[in-house]
């Protein structure tokens, strides 16, 4: 078996507006490493579908589903080299046109499958993210104490609106690029945005992963701890939680362990 260099943890919590209606829960997430000779790459993604499209769960798991195959893809083709923004463009074409697949056979519009995109691609010493909407990744480079944002949820037009991967004409697509080692990373959907991330100095709040990050890093063994998972969805299930937010949530956590 090779040695990873990448733990992780990653949960998702249906809320509890959804809990009430009887509706599933509409966030889908993915975390991966990939391997090629020496070097190692980690990716994660995370996708709220939109509350009002009807399909939009099938539209998250398409989108964290093809971002990781896509991912895996071109670090196969390109080894080393971080996304650019003709690959980014590229990916979200290949995930409308999944959608558009599925769209079809059920006979929906492509709207009902309306759903976000927060894809990282983590590097040996380099970092690339793909966003549309809402949701965030934080971050903190090794050596360093303080915690930053790749990059900030984006809202729509209007309050309390945000992008799609299926918007038309075409999609609001953000690249970021981070120079230097990531050595934590939280990728997560806007269930938890408003609680872990300032919106007044657009900062993360850094004692919240400060404290979630504690029992990631007694993890020695790589790949994804399903203990913590565990624990993790417990969190998010609970009333510290649910009291103050009542929307899904996906978290990813990831560590590099060498």
């Amino acid at each position: 078996m090779s040695h990873k260099n990448w733990s992780w943890v990653s949960a998702r919590s249906t809320g509890t507006s959804h809990i009430r209606s009887g509706t599933a829960c509409e966030d889908f997430g993915a975390c991966r490493e990939v391997r090629i000779g020496r070097n190692s790459t980690l990716s994660a993604v995370v996708s709220d579908g939109a509350g009002s499209a009807v399909m939009s769960r099938y539209g998250s798991f398409i989108v964290a589903r093809v971002f990781s195959k896509f991912a895996e893809r071109h670090l196969l083709n390109w080894p080393g080299e971080p996304f650019s923004r003709s690959n980014a463009d590229e990916l979200v074409d290949d995930i409308r046109d999944r959608i558009g697949a599925a769209a079809s056979r059920t006979e929906a519009p492509l709207r009902d499958y309306a759903a976000t995109l927060v894809g990282t691609i983590i590097g040996p010493t380099w970092a690339s993210i793909v966003h549309v909407g809402d949701g965030s990744c934080v971050f903190r480079l090794r050596g360093s104490p303080s915690w930053q944002v790749a990059s900030w949820p984006a809202n729509g037009e209007y309050a309390s609106t945000t992008y799609f991967v299926t918007d038309d004409p075409e999609p609001n697509i953000r690249m970021s690029h981070i120079d230097g080692e990531v050595e934590e990373l939280a990728v997560f959907t806007d269930g938890i945005e408003r609680l872990v991330l300032q919106f007044d100095t657009q900062t993360a709040f850094g004692p919240f992963f400060e404290t979630m990050f504690g029992p990631l890093r007694t993890v020695t063994a790589g790949g994804r701890d399903r203990s913590l998972s565990r624990q993790l969805r417990s969190f998010l299930d609970s009333a510290a939680l649910t009291d103050r937010t009542d929307d899904d949530k996906t978290l990813i956590l990831a560590r590099r362990t060498s």
